[in-house]
């Protein structure tokens, strides 16, 4: 059965895309042959840049057309096709009529499209219909009247808007699908040599911050493996310790903590094999918003997975090295699990 409308329009910042979004594009996309969304703010808004609003409506509605821009991504585009003219994207605060003149010359100049059908959740969607229909009938006047459905303008389906979103994203997560929510989860990362309490602490803060933690992957292979592992393993411990983080971050509850990262696996690589692939030292570089190093003011304790102490003092210094080239800044704890807990947090709580 053919729906009412051949093309939908969606125009919006969506920082960050929550279910009110989502429901406006569900039931544009129920209206209209095909759908466009575009999605641009000026200025930008903390965790909700183009590439990660891009990535939220891929996968939230991966069969929508979607144009996501800043400056630098329309430059891009108008060169990639030979448009000499390109106006900058309007400041937030710009007139109603500049954003609706705006929209209608991505549409026809740089998307080669047209719509005939905008949907909003506000009283303004009457006005950038009327300005929608002119623009497009002066390049086509055959082209029908653009126009206006407006569903949910007092939000009482979904509750929600984005402004009480950024203000609170943790409280507010049961707007979110849990892709979006991921995005503002942050990671804490754990570095230590063999037997600092890293694995101690990951849990004890996991437990405290009422959140998940992500064990040690290359920990539990080469105990599967008896200890016996080949170069290839390397890189594949790295790609599966992040695709641990990825599984359990829409998961968290505001923290995640990790007992690793791939720095740890590139350090072991390089003292096993003296090599490491240029995919894990690319995963070493992988971001953590906060990271914390164990010391190893506790003894050694040999569980039979371990090396000895020389071992253990390179490995802490390397982890310094390392850190220090990256110009990464870290905090360092000490003393018993109960210091160090007291250490993170207060970290955590004075940034």
């Amino acid at each position: 059965m053919s729906k009412t409308f051949q093309r939908g329009l969606i125009v919006g910042k969506f920082c960050p895309l929550h279910k009110g979004h989502e429901y406006l594009i569900e039931q544009a996309i129920a209206a209209c042959e095909d759908l466009l969304v575009i999605s641009y703010t000026k200025p930008e808004f903390p965790l909700c840049g183009p590439l990660v609003r891009e990535r939220w409506l891929a996968l939230s509605f991966p069969y929508i057309q979607q144009l996501v821009i800043d400056d630098v991504i329309l430059q891009r585009l108008c060169s990639e096709r030979g448009i000499q003219h390109i106006p900058e994207v309007p400041h937030n605060d710009a007139a109603e009529d500049i954003h609706r003149q705006f929209v209608a010359w991505l549409c026809l100049a740089l998307l080669d499209s047209t719509a005939d059908a905008v949907f909003t959740s506000e009283d303004y969607g009457d006005g950038f219909a009327a300005v929608l229909t002119q623009r497009f009938q002066q390049h086509d006047p055959g082209l029908p009247v653009v126009a206006h459905i407006k569903l949910d303008q007092q939000r009482l389906t979904v509750p929600v808007s984005g402004t009480k979103v950024r203000l609170d994203p943790h409280a507010n997560k049961a707007y979110l699908s849990s892709h979006v929510y991921a995005s503002f989860v942050k990671k804490i990362c754990l570095l230590g040599a063999e037997s600092s309490g890293k694995t101690t602490l990951a849990e004890a803060l996991a437990r405290h911050l009422h959140t998940l933690w992500v064990p040690e992957y290359g920990r539990d292979l080469w105990v599967e493996k008896d200890g016996q592992l080949v170069f290839e393993d390397m890189q594949a411990i790295a790609v599966k310790q992040l695709a641990h983080e990825e599984q359990l971050r829409p998961q968290a509850n505001q923290w995640l903590v990790c007992d690793t990262s791939p720095m740890t696996t590139l350090l072991y690589s390089l003292a096993m094999f003296q090599q490491a692939s240029d995919a894990l030292q690319d995963m070493a570089n992988t971001p953590y918003d906060f990271i914390i190093l164990c010391d190893i003011d506790i003894p050694l304790i040999q569980d039979g997975t371990r090396q000895d102490q020389a071992f253990r003092l390179h490995q802490q210094e390397w982890y310094k090295q390392q850190l220090a080239q990256r110009t990464l800044p870290y905090l360092r704890v000490c003393g018993s699990l109960e210091q160090r807990l007291s250490q993170v947090m207060k970290y955590l709580g004075g940034k």
